[in-house]
This record gives C-alpha cells, structure tokens and sequence, in this order.
C-alpha cells in the first residue's frame, strides 16, 4: 500500500493556511511535506513534529522559542523559516521549499570524491554554520541528510534549532536519557555529558568531510553504542588510508576539525572555513606537499601535568637546588663571597719558656710585631681625594643613568588633547604617529605610545602616539551592473573577498553582470569578509514549438505566453482550413524573451464569382470558367436539342465559389 496515500495528514490545512501535499521525507523526529500557503500563494515545505513531542507545554514553548532563534538566522546557505505554529496539537514549521536533492544523495553518487570536489561542497555548509554561530545559535544534528542541494546547486542546511528544542526535552547524556541526533556524526563531548557549543558542530562537519573523501563513515560498528564508543575513544582516521594520493594537508584538516578534545578544534565554523579556504587554494595551485600548511592545521595534542611528574631536567631557568655535599664541596656564602684572600694563621709552637716567640697562655702563638711606622700624611689626602671621586661618579652615573629620565604616563584611550596635557604635564613632547585600527579602542582615543606608559623617556623627550581608526571597517561597493572579474577587484580593493556566485537568468541584464550580493552595498564588513553574488546567466532561451496547420488562436496565445511578441497576416490557402496557420517564422531554434514571431493564417480558399455565360458556347464558356480558376464539367440539360449552347450551371451564375472548385455546365 502506498503509505503517502495512506498518510492523514496529506491533504489537511494547518493552522488555517498550509495546505498539506505529499510527503517528503521522514526522520526521527518529524515529517516533511510539500506544501502550499494558502495566503501567500507560494509553494514551501511544512516539517511536522512527530505525535507525543507537542504533548508537552514546556517542549511546546522551547519549540517555539528556537524556530523564532532560527527564523531571525538569514544567510543565503540556510533554509529559511517562515512560520511555526500549533494546530491542536500539531506542531509544525513552515520552511522555505528547496526542489532538488539532498548531499547524502551526492555522496552515494559521487563518494568517494576529489578534494576540490569535497571541500566545494563543505565550504558553504560551514558559511551557514559560521553564520549561525556567529548569531550565538548551535545546530547539533549537522549531517548529510540535513544539506539540501537546489537543482540550481544551490548549497541549503536546514534544522537550526530543532535539535535543541528535543535536547532541552530529552536531556540528551550518555547516562541518563536519549542521544538525540546521528550517531555517525556525534561529537565526543555529546557522547560523555550532553554538553554541546560550536565546536561540536565544527566535529560533524569533519565527519561529513571525511564521508565525502571516502565514501563511508570514520567510525562503523554493530550498533549505535559501539559507534558511540569509537567516536569517544578512537580518532577519525585520514582519509588518505581509505583513498591513497590525498594530500597531507588535507588529512590534517581532517584530524584538526574531529580532534576528539575539543580544545583543538576550530573555535567555531567560521575558523575552520578559514582553513578550508586556505586548503582549496593549495590544491587549486596543484601543491601535492605542504609541510608548513600540514604542520599549522595538524592538532597539537595537550600534556596533563602529570605527565611531567617523572621529568628530570635543568635548564637556565630552573633553579638548581645543591645537596649538603654539593654545598660543602662549592663552600659557604661567605667564604666565596667576602673574602678576598686567605691569610694563613701562623704555625703553633711547641711549648716552652716564654719569650720571643714562646707559645702564649691561650695556646696561641706569639706574633713577632714589627716596629710602629711613622705617620705620612698622604693617605688622608688621598682618601679625600677618592671620596670626591667617588662621589662625583655617583652624581655623574645618576645623572647619565636615571637623574634625566623620567616616566612616561598612561594615556591609553585618552583622547588627543587629554594625551597632550598630560604629556605637557611631564614635560614631554607630542608627536602623533600613523594612526591604526582597533577592535577594542573607540576611534580617536589613544591606541598606543612609543615609548609605552611606565617606561622611561628622556625629560624633554617626545613621545608618539597612536590614535585608534576604530574597528577596521570596509564598505561593500556597489556591484550590481560589474561583470563578475571586476566586482572581484572591487572588493580586493575593498579588501574583501569573493565567496560564492549564484548564476541565474535575467531577462534584461547580460549574461555575467552582478544582479545583486550578500552582504548588500553600502554595508560595512570586517576585511576579509566573503561577499556573495547573483550573476545573470543572461536571458532564458526559449526553444519555438512549431504550430504551422494547428490552430491560430491557440498559437498566438502559447508563443505570448513564452514571452515572444506574435504578429499575423491571413492568407488565402486552398490546402490550410480556415483560422490555422498556413507558415511560420521561425518555426524551429531557440530564441528569447521579446522575440518575434510571424504566424500568417489561413482564409480559407478564395471565392470567385461564377460568371453569367447562358447562350453561350461550351469552348467560349470552357475557357471563361477555367481563366477564373475553376474546373469545368459538362453535362446534358433535360431540354438538350444538341445545339452545343449553355443553359444553365451548378453552383448557379451569381453565386461565389472556391477558387478551384468545379463548375457543371448543363448543355442545350
């Protein structure tokens, strides 16, 4: 049986407006359905909550809460939100409707795929991520059945919010509760406590990346818990062991966005689309090998602190602490530090008699002293003279040292003439120097100083400062109407950067001018911010249907429709009825919108009078009749006498008749 048939909810009108169309898909936690709102008369997708989730008051209420969180998201990879309601119980979301396919239908087509491939793909799921979090907002179910690809190509991730209002429900830990989302995509830290931020999205993206590369999954096992486990316990492989030839440095932007700790992931999508970036212009120049790219993307892994406990080293800034021997071997403080010399004590004598040289009472030995010299006096002049040295020196040093110094003031986020008074102050100069951009520091207060405040300047020196420009802003230009190679250098001028070009056609702008970009003109941007552009694809061919012997009206009204202007002309056509078209042009070829096109349409056959030629011989008669265009039949009148004369005609003398049509002459 056909379960869509089948469905109860195909057909319904939620909410008063959405009228319920066939069924999309089915997941875990809810149901897609095509669907039309009845009040804007537009086609969109309406995602239904399974039955039991609205039960709830309070899930109702942070249901609600997180698609008004994902409804005020807008970027141009996300699908956007429109409404969310409760219909006795239903709850819904109304979404923007996206015909095409999903990237989990991409990869069981093209996986395992080319880098370029893979990363082009990648790259506007981390632009909507990036945007998200930017907006303080976590997916928490990125997977590839979540990325809705346009059949323009157009890149779409849908679900923000979702996952969290269920999480808040469930309490989603791996010990008490449901893990809500798909294990294969799972970051670790979701395994453990339930705990999620923008890193456990940059993991999903990871794993969504290797999936690409490879064509499967990092981690596979029986069920979902052994996978869970791997996710906790094991690391994502590099691609290149599944597909040899894959560069090193895309193995290790790999391993640097599924790290397992999160600490050594990107913070947040937009960092990681930074260094996805950086690897797709690597392989755009066809670089196989970059260790110093490789070496910066590689996650370093962190060292608990006990893990040094059985480290045994010194180095010049470790203190060496020396052992009672060591000490005794090196010798004191005092010994090495205060004496100058080592005057050895004079040898004892053996005891005997006093006198010169006798050993004293005390055991000592008698010190022979040596006759009193006799006073000069030069050395209290040369004392005198070394203490005016000394202190000359001392004067000299401070004065050549710290006496014409003083200390430069703190003037960070002062303004100019706050700056300069205090400078004044001091006695220092004011010098301003090339002023720089701050993300921190108002514009035209005090950035910075040479020399900085606290250091010491030079008493009449002069101090330099820089005044903040504020946060380094760039204004998008105006780009509508480039072609796309100069609204490139438009923004590198700008100092912004190209991100992803949609081409859709246009009726009136050529093909490869800027229709419009996101973010708009006049905006301003942090440098370096990707700017993305509608590009028209020129005028939509139209492939001319051929109507010639087919009904006029109906033509004219089909080829208007398709945007082409009709012109007619009738004719007279003896082989074409009436009202269709005779010719034609063109019939065939492609053209555009504003085109034209000729139909010439049929009269009919042309109407000739037959002429009145009683009495008249059948020769003279024969050869009127045939000069207007008829064909002439001849036949016996009921008053023939054989006379060879015209009586009568059928169609009668007087009346019209087709051109080409045959004329009876009854004879007398």
């Amino acid at each position: 049986m056909d379960r869509t048939v089948a469905d109860p909810l195909i057909g319904r009108l939620l909410d008063g407006r959405y009228r319920i169309g066939p069924r999309i898909a089915r997941g875990g936690m809810a149901t897609v359905y095509e669907a039309v709102d009845l009040r804007l008369d537009r086609p969109c997708a309406v995602k239904v909550m399974h039955a039991g989730l609205g039960d709830d008051d309070d899930f109702a209420a942070r249901f609600v809460r997180e698609a008004r969180s994902a409804a005020r998201l807008s970027h141009p990879n996300v699908v956007s939100v429109f409404d969310q309601g409760d219909d006795d119980g239903t709850l819904f979301l109304a979404m923007e409707y996206i015909p095409g396919h999903t990237l989990r239908d991409v990869i069981r087509a093209e996986a395992p795929m080319k880098p370029a491939r893979a990363l082009s793909l990648i790259e506007p799921v981390l632009s909507a991520l990036g945007a998200a979090h930017a907006a303080g907002l976590i997916h928490r179910d990125v997977k590839p059945e979540n990325v809705l690809i346009a059949d323009d190509g157009r890149v779409k991730v849908a679900d923000f919010g979702l996952a969290r209002a269920v999480s808040a429900e469930t309490q989603h830990t791996a010990t008490g509760g449901v893990l809500i989302g798909t294990v294969s995509y799972l970051a670790p830290e979701l395994v453990v406590d339930g705990r999620s931020d923008a890193r456990s999205d940059v993991y999903a993206a990871g794993v969504l990346l290797y999936e690409l590369l490879t064509g499967r999954k990092p981690h596979e096992g029986d069920s979902p818990i052994q996978v869970a486990y791997k996710h906790v316990h094991e690391d994502v492989p590099p691609p290149s062991a599944a597909v040899p030839g894959i560069p090193p440095y895309v193995d290790a932007l790999v391993a640097r966005a599924t790290a397992r700790d999160p600490q050594l992931r990107p913070a947040d999508a937009r960092v990681l689309m930074h260094q996805v970036r950086r690897v797709r212009d690597a392989i755009a120049h066809g670089v196989a090998d970059d260790p110093e790219l490789t070496a910066d993307l590689t996650p370093t892994r962190t060292v608990a602190s006990d893990a040094y406990d059985d480290i045994d080293y010194v180095n010049e800034d470790t203190p060496t602490i020396l052992s009672t021997a060591q000490a005794a071997e090196v010798g004191t403080p005092d010994s090495r530090e205060h004496d100058t010399s080592v005057i050895p004590a004079t040898p004892r004598t053996p005891p005997g008699p006093a006198g010169p040289g006798a050993a004293s009472p005390r055991g000592g030995a008698t010190a022979v002293r040596p006759p009193a010299p006799r006073r000069s006096r030069r050395g209290p002049v040369l004392l005198l003279v070394v203490l005016l040295l000394a202190v000359g020196a001392g004067v000299g040093g401070w004065w050549f040292g710290a006496g014409r110094y003083t200390t430069v003031p703190g003037v960070i986020k002062m303004d100019a003439a706050q700056a300069r008074a205090a400078l004044d102050q001091k006695g220092l100069g004011y010098e301003a120097g090339p002023p720089a951009y701050s993300e921190t520091v108002e514009k035209g207060l005090v950035l910075d100083t040479d020399p900085a405040g606290g250091e010491r300047i030079l008493d009449d020196g002069t101090v330099t400062v820089t005044l903040s420009l504020g946060p380094e802003r760039y204004e998008v230009p105006v780009l509508r109407g480039l072609t796309e190679d100069k609204a490139g250098a438009a923004l590198e001028k700008q100092h912004l950067s190209l991100g992803d070009t949609v081409r859709r056609f246009d009726e009136k702008v050529a093909e490869g001018v800027v229709l419009r970009s996101a973010p708009q003109a006049g905006s301003e941007q942090k440098p370096g911010t990707a700017v993305d552009l509608v590009v028209s694809r020129g005028p939509k061919p139209i492939e001319v249907p051929d109507f010639t012997g087919r009904d006029a009206a109906r033509a004219e009204q089909r080829l208007s429709a398709l945007g082409l202007e009709v012109s007619t002309n009738d004719a007279f056509s003896e082989t074409v009825a009436d009202g269709d078209v005779i010719t034609q042009s063109p019939s065939s070829g492609t053209l555009y919108r504003g085109d034209a096109v000729t139909l010439t349409i049929s009269k009919g056959p042309e109407l000739v009078e037959v002429p009145d030629l009683r009495a008249v011989g059948i020769q003279a008669a024969t050869e009127r009749l045939e000069a207007l265009g008829f064909t002439v039949k001849t036949a016996e009148s009921a008053a023939y006498l054989g006379l060879g004369f015209v009586s009568s005609a059928d169609p009668d003398f007087g009346t019209m008749a087709p051109k080409g049509s045959t004329i009876t002459l009854y004879l007398v």
